[in-house]
């Protein structure tokens, strides 16, 4: 894959990614009535890398071509939402599962059931139009939505565990991280009690 096909061909995936943002945004003011609610903390967006993609592809055992890449790679263009709280990301998956004109591919709940690691986030790829002078073609955009605790543990679980190459000292390390891990999901769990979003259902509820 020369630097000209690969340009080429991640523009669409580009254009998705846009498109996937604008919404997002959209939800971030709209998705509640209460303005002080607001349910996303930040989003962050990234689009793979001609090596990375190209590794990829040879993981796979599959030639790093452009077809290749179209053909079996479904993470090209990603998209992370951190949320204050885990109803947030419910929230939001609901929400755009409503939007009509988007497709959804596959999606993982790693919140309700964490990897044995301690790794907890919601994964989702979504199907986003992007329409061209000659039609409109569906391109994949992967979205991981995680609170801040989780992106918090996630981050610094990479960072740590990234180096560390003795099994012995990785082992023991690693489950030090998994016992982090509950920790914050108490931590946020109390945190979440005080959210007014929490505090209106238990209203609700009580009527």
């Amino acid at each position: 894959m020369t630097e000209e096909e690969y340009y080429t061909f991640i523009q669409p995936y580009e254009d998705a990614k846009e498109v996937l943002l604008a919404r997002l945004h959209v939800l971030k003011h709209n998705l509640y009535e209460d303005l002080a609610g607001r349910p996303i903390h930040n989003i962050q967006s990234r689009m793979k890398k001609k090596k990375s993609l190209e590794d990829k592809l040879r993981k796979k055992d599959k030639e790093p071509t452009v077809m290749n890449a179209k053909d079996y790679l479904q993470d090209i263009a990603g998209v992370r939402v951190i949320c204050y709280f885990v109803d947030d990301i419910y929230n939001l998956v609901d929400a755009l599962k409503r939007q009509a004109d988007l497709i959804v591919v596959r999606e993982r709940d790693y919140i309700r059931e964490p990897k044995p690691n301690g790794y907890r986030s919601y994964h989702v790829i979504v199907g986003i139009p992007v329409y061209c002078l000659d039609g409109m073609e569906y391109f994949p955009v992967e979205i991981q939505f995680r609170t801040m605790s989780m992106d918090f543990w996630a981050s610094m679980e990479h960072r740590i565990l990234y180096k560390k190459s003795a099994r012995i000292g990785r082992d023991r390390l690693a489950a030090e991280l998994k016992q982090y891990a509950d920790m914050l999901v108490e931590i946020e769990s109390r945190f979440e009690l005080h959210s007014e979003g929490k505090q209106r259902q238990e209203q609700q509820k009580a009527i």
